[in-house]
Order: structure tokens, then C-alpha cells, then sequence
């Protein structure tokens, strides 16, 4: 027998049907009917995998409450991705890190180093032999 109360909970409290997962998505194109975009990631290799997550829970515990989802099946997913090359599906992720930031190259970046020979301190008196 269900839990389920009365109420209209967006989010039951049984899982849904098997192969239906909670999907990220980003806003997408101007013109789709959507206007919804899956999100694709990269597995720690660097492959391209499409990801579900079985609960909208798991999903916001991972990638954030703001991050949008819509639910499709698993087979409507991989469809999604196979024009794209993805043909990797990773559900319930745990593990996730923030895009790298943005790099500044090498030759226009300032390094300080520190200075070899201080010119106060303990460190100084002990280099010039006093």
C-alpha cells in the first residue's frame, strides 16, 4: 500500500517507473518547443556521458536546488545522445567537480617568486654567515 498522502506532491514517494530518470538540462535554442537542452558531462577520462539521476533529491544533492530537470526514460535519454557521439549513461553520479576557471596564459601571468636572499630576517643573517 502507497504512502502517498493526499496532497498534490510534485515528487511521490515511490520511485517512478523503472528506466525514468531525473535529468539536468540547460535553457536551450530560441524556437524549441521546450526551450530545454540535456546536459551532457565528461566522466573523470574525459568521455562524454549522459547522466540521470533516480530522484530528484539525488539530483539536487549533487549538482545544486537551482539546477532544472526534466524526467525521461532511459531509452528517450540515449536517444538524445547518439547523434552527439555520447553513448555513455551514468545514473546517480556522486562525485562531480566545478568547470575549470578560466586560465590565464602562462606568458601574460605575473609569478612572484619569493626572493632567494631576504634582506631582514633570520633566514638573512644565517645566508651572509652572521
Amino acid at each position: 500500500m502507497s504512502e502517498r498522502s493526499g496532497t498534490d506532491d510534485p515528487e511521490p514517494l515511490e520511485p517512478g517507473p523503472a528506466g525514468t530518470l531525473f535529468v539536468p538540462v540547460r535553457p536551450g535554442p530560441v524556437g524549441l518547443a521546450t526551450g530545454w537542452t540535456a546536459r551532457f558531462f565528461r566522466t573523470p577520462l574525459g568521455d562524454r556521458t549522459a547522466v540521470g539521476f533516480t530522484s530528484a533529491h539525488r539530483l539536487a544533492a549533487t549538482l545544486g536546488n537551482g539546477q532544472p530537470w526534466i524526467r525521461l526514460s532511459e531509452p528517450a535519454l540515449r536517444a538524445l545522445g547518439t547523434p552527439l557521439g555520447v553513448t555513455v549513461l551514468t545514473v546517480d553520479p556522486q562525485l562531480t567537480a566545478q568547470a575549470p576557471g578560466r586560465t590565464v596564459p602562462a606568458a601574460t601571468a605575473r609569478v612572484r617568486r619569493p626572493d632567494p636572499y631576504p634582506r631582514s630576517g633570520p633566514t638573512a643573517a644565517t645566508r651572509c654567515g652572521r
